[in-house]
């Protein structure tokens, strides 16, 4: 595997998770796959559970692991060609890009939407640059409209407690008090659907995600309607995909929040978020703090999917 960033890019899914619980079962099984490697890890945005879990990963497996923040211990970087280069970016991302490739073998890029042009970030400018210029295998660590490692994760953590062959998963909007990107529930949507999960999308007119990412997918309004019978249940927040409204906050509704009375609606639903999660906004305490909380167990699951990715890169040098 060369490239990492869809569920297409892992073939079979279910033979991929099958092979993530293997690589749990194993996790320093693999090093002879990573020895004098190295990995560059390029963050243009901050993050806590990517660089901790995909860095230890790497380690898993043997690897060296170089970190950059493009923001913070790098020249700024100009990522539009045809511009006159007299203000504050000395550095051109088309030069840089191939001098990363030369100082190691796999490449892993975090680069979230700007939500200031919706086609740029639909076309996924920076990581597809990475991927051409390159010359290095390239995997996600969250671009503008997708973050796969994290759906590998989610997949992998219902897989290990669902209680039913096809369990129902909604995927529910909730409050922020900020614009956030659709990464998150365009893959949680794709991916729960290619796992062949019942999947059931609820949020506030205005907030409907690219059919790209939802097609198989049952979109409900209703969010108590949603949540009856559910067996999962994913909060996030997302601004709103259509044109007209790209990237902008269409609601605050504090009704939308996950609480104790919602989850009491489901089939003692197990709740689920990314991290990190705004308490009383997104979810209530009591509700992230239960014992049918998996967020910790989830955010654990990231080092065997960044895992599983890698290994898999490794072994087509």
């Amino acid at each position: 595997m060369r490239y990492f960033t869809s569920v297409k890019d892992l073939g079979n899914l279910q033979g991929a998770l099958k092979e993530a619980l293997e690589v749990k079962a194993n996790k320093f099984a693999y090093q002879h796959l990573g020895k004098n490697r190295t990995l560059l890890m390029i963050f243009f945005n901050s993050s806590l559970r990517t660089r901790l879990s995909t860095q230890k990963a790497a380690m898993n497996l043997g690897m060296n692991v170089m970190v950059l923040d493009v923001n913070q211990g790098a020249w700024k970087l100009e990522t539009e060609r045809g511009v006159i280069m007299d203000g504050d970016k000395p550095e051109h991302l088309l030069e840089a890009i191939p001098v990363m490739g030369c100082y190691c073998d796999i490449i892993g890029v975090r680069a979230f939407a700007t939500f200031e042009n919706k086609e740029d970030d639909y076309s996924e400018k920076i990581i597809n640059q990475f991927i051409k210029y390159s010359g290095r295998p390239v995997f996600s660590m969250e671009a503008a409209t997708g973050h796969p490692l994290q759906a590998f994760a989610d997949m992998i953590t219902i897989e290990e407690n669902k209680k039913k062959a096809r369990p129902k998963v909604v995927l529910t909007w909730a409050p922020h008090p900020r614009a956030l990107p659709q990464a998150v529930p365009n893959s949680f949507a794709q991916w729960a659907v290619e796992a062949g999960y019942e999947v059931v999308i609820t949020h506030p007119k205005g907030y409907e995600l690219s059919p790209e990412f939802t097609k198989g997918a049952v979109i409900e309004y209703d969010q108590d309607k949603a949540f009856e019978g559910a067996d999962f249940i994913y909060a996030k927040n997302w601004a709103a995909f259509e044109d007209a409204n790209y990237g902008k906050i269409l609601s605050t509704d504090r009704s939308w929040t996950v609480d104790e009375r919602k989850m009491a609606l489901t089939d003692d639903a197990f709740f689920m978020h990314c991290l990190p999660v705004r308490r009383n906004m997104i979810v209530t305490d009591e509700v992230i703090e239960s014992e049918k909380s998996i967020v910790i167990e989830e955010a654990a699951n990231r080092e065997i999917s960044a895992e599983t990715v890698l290994k898999r890169m490794l072994e087509s040098l």
